[in-house]
């Protein structure tokens, strides 16, 4: 038989998964590898996909989403981000965040295309870019620079080849946010060049007050050429209702909304009314959840640095802690494997963002205060005992 497509088979596994299929299956494990937040739904979103079914809307919607929807989303974009977006031609509705990204990319980038992105990164990023043929360029972010991205490493990544810049602020694994005046500079370095940017804003609300949150886009220049990726999943507690967004170009959105036709046709309808609500209704439980990771942040980090041969850069949004443990001598899988066979603690390692990561793992604080003090004691008694 003739061999399946190249590039598939050259996307990489997620090393995330790895260690949840490992971590489900085992008792007494404290989970401290998910990235959703451990809060339910609230109910009056619930409410709302409840009431649609029952007033009969389970039919196909139009691809770009319902119209009701990108009004709000356009709104919000608005309000949150500054930038005004017509919903009608900027706005696409999509498969969460992650189907906002695959369109982008496959709308964007051509096989052998240079995309850049910094190191460590969301892995999905990674597969998505591998898998439509474009070529990821890394710019290492480095851990004395707080995990920002280096301006004069991201100019000199730039080729005749390049194409885009993706971002990621508040970043997954980091949590680190990318200043204004950062942002500005890298704005400069897009338009100097003519680069595209896909901005992942999906955790823009986890913001704990140090930097401020922007979009790329806001600034002169840049808002025809960036593509904003959001979501409703993690600001609203709604991970596995599969809602996501993107706001660019008439043309950019133009493009992906054919695609996603022919992919998926559209996203689930219940899913899209629950949206609507989430957007106009009560916005207690956001604020209420922030500041519960507020504290589950300082909580975590004053216990690991605590703890003798590992250290951390305090985040200052989303709800990742990423540690450098290279005083223990491990490397990261096998810091990992390890923590999770002989302590029953679930954390990913650093190789599971890309290359560079096998001096660090990531802890997710999407879990309770007391969940949390016990991984830290059985974090603490593992590296004790090396």
């Amino acid at each position: 038989m003739k061999s399946l497509s190249v590039n598939a088979l050259a996307a990489p596994t997620s090393g995330i998964r790895k260690i949840f299929n490992l971590a489900v299956k085992m008792d007494d494990c404290v989970k401290l590898m998910v990235g959703e937040p451990d809060f339910p739904t609230p109910e009056h979103i619930v409410e709302a996909a409840c009431r649609a079914l029952h007033e009969g809307k389970t039919g196909y919607t139009v691809s770009a989403g319902i119209p009701q929807l990108r009004a709000l989303i356009a709104e919000s974009v608005g309000k949150r981000k500054g930038i005004h977006a017509d919903p009608e031609q900027q706005v696409i509705v999509t498969n969460g965040a992650t189907g906002a990204l695959y369109l982008s990319m496959k709308a964007l980038l051509n096989p052998g295309d240079e995309i850049i992105i910094g190191v460590p990164l969301f892995s999905n990023y990674l597969g998505q870019a591998i898998s439509i043929g474009a070529v990821p360029k890394f710019v290492t972010l480095r851990e004395e620079n707080g995990f920002i991205m280096d301006c004069e490493d991201l100019e000199k990544a730039v080729t005749p080849k390049t194409k885009a810049i993706l971002l990621n602020s508040p970043s997954n694994p980091i949590g680190s946010i990318i200043s204004p005046e950062t942002l500005g500079k890298i704005a400069e370095i897009a338009v100097k060049h003519d680069l595209y940017v896909i901005s992942d804003e999906v955790y823009q609300d986890y913001n704990y007050g140090g930097v401020p949150v922007v979009s790329i886009a806001s600034f002169p220049g840049m808002q025809e050429r960036t593509v904003i990726i959001d979501s409703f999943s993690k600001t609203y507690a709604m991970t596995g209702w599969r809602v996501g967004y993107a706001v660019s170009s008439p043309e950019m959105i133009r493009l992906m909304i054919s695609m996603q036709d022919d992919v998926i046709s559209c996203v689930n309808t219940m899913a899209q009314y629950a949206a609507v609500e989430a957007l106009s209704g009560p916005q207690d439980s956001v604020g209420q959840m922030i500041d519960e990771f507020r504290v589950r942040r300082d909580l975590l980090v004053e216990g690991i640095e605590k703890i003798e041969g590992l250290k951390c850069v305090k985040p200052n949004g989303a709800f990742y802690l990423y540690v450098n443990i290279s005083g223990t001598g491990l490397t990261s899988e096998d810091f990992a494997m390890r923590l999770l066979r002989e302590a029953r603690v679930a954390v990913v390692p650093g190789t599971a963002f890309g290359p560079g990561g096998t001096e660090y793992v990531r802890i997710s604080y999407v879990t309770s205060q007391k969940n949390l003090l016990e991984g830290v004691k059985r974090i603490s008694d593992f590296v004790k005992n090396l």
